[in-house]
């Protein structure tokens, strides 16, 4: 039985092996063809006392973590994602990781990369990882029909789930299959790689349901996605007033969106509302929240500025997929 993230998390303090134990608890945001994350089992963190024990180890012992995923603050929030999934796969009890970003060239024009290459213990073909984190909001009104997933895009409106879907099963994963790439894990992974390969998928996030709408998951949605909601700033003061008193919370600030604050670490309701009202009168970006209270426990909540979207990205253009 897995635990439960938030009170499981509580038991680290260093901010990165809070997030990598975030990732090794978070479900994929879609359950698709191709096989999904690695599991705990897989990675031979399947017992909870052995997935303790490890990140124990991590808290006591964070230097060579702390190298890998580099300064907080100057990682973009998809290369640190990589970067603790390159740990994890180095250090986990039954991986081995091989390359990572390993680039696919073509004529001297490099069509790619592929994210991870790795191999479990005892078996001899080598695993191809790709990797996104994503967070979306959902549109009650847009592309496509209620469970389109062109309706669910970024902060920023300029990606989809669609679109990362559609890039993720056209491009990245058939990309494997080049003769390019095959002749760069020949020559990257010598008589380890052998001409055959496993291909997995990991795409954790959050999806955020609009506050004052009804709204259907998406296609394809893993029945046990992380969700949150979404609202504009206009609509923050009658959330609140639905909060419980003793709330608590705190804005996530990039690249550490994935485990929240410890509880010691959160501030009260009533400043963190001070600090959005002086973010948003100022036109600030949106901003991911989190949120505690001693009955209801956690909430995720994205809070964007009252014209958003400014835009919405279009749809991926309609394409067979690739044979599994």
């Amino acid at each position: 039985m897995p635990p439960h993230d938030t009170d499981f998390l509580e038991r680290w303090q260093h901010p990165q092996v809070r997030d990598l134990a975030w990732l090794l608890l978070a479900p994929d945001l879609l359950a698709l063809a191709w096989p999904g994350r690695p599991t705990r089992s897989a990675l031979g963190l399947g017992e909870l006392a052995t997935l303790r024990g490890y990140l124990d180890t991590l808290e006591a012992y964070p230097g060579d973590l702390e190298a890998k995923t580099g300064t907080p603050g100057a990682t973009r929030l998809g290369h640190y994602h990589e970067r603790l999934w390159q740990h994890l796969l180095e250090t986990a009890p039954n991986t081995r990781l091989l390359a990572h970003n390993l680039p696919v060239v073509r004529e001297r024009r490099t069509l790619g990369e592929l994210d991870l290459l790795y191999r479990n213990n005892g078996e001899r073909t080598p695993i191809h990882l790709e990797v996104a984190i994503k967070f979306y909001l959902g549109l009650p009104e847009g592309p496509g029909e209620a469970r389109d997933q062109a309706r669910w895009v970024g902060p920023g409106g300029l990606d989809s789930l669609a679109i990362k879907r559609a890039h993720l099963e056209r491009h990245q994963l058939p990309m494997a299959d080049m003769p390019e790439a095959q002749r760069a894990m020949s020559q990257r992974l010598g008589e380890a790689f052998g001409g055959r390969l496993h291909q997995r998928l990991a795409m954790p996030g959050v999806l955020f349901y609009p506050y004052r709408h009804r709204m259907p998951a998406p296609r394809q949605a893993h029945p046990a996605h992380r969700h949150g909601q979404w609202l504009h700033w206009r609509d923050w003061p009658t959330m609140e007033t639905t909060l419980p008193r003793q709330t608590r919370g705190a804005c996530l600030g990039k690249p550490h969106w994935l485990a929240p604050p410890r509880r010691d670490d959160l501030i009260p309701l009533a400043a963190l509302s001070a600090w959005l009202e002086t973010h948003f009168n100022s036109g600030g970006a949106p901003r991911q929240l989190v949120l505690h209270d001693p009955t209801h426990g956690w909430r995720r909540v994205f809070v964007v500025d009252d014209a958003w979207p400014r835009q919405i990205p279009l749809p991926p253009e309609p394409r067979a997929l690739p044979p599994r």
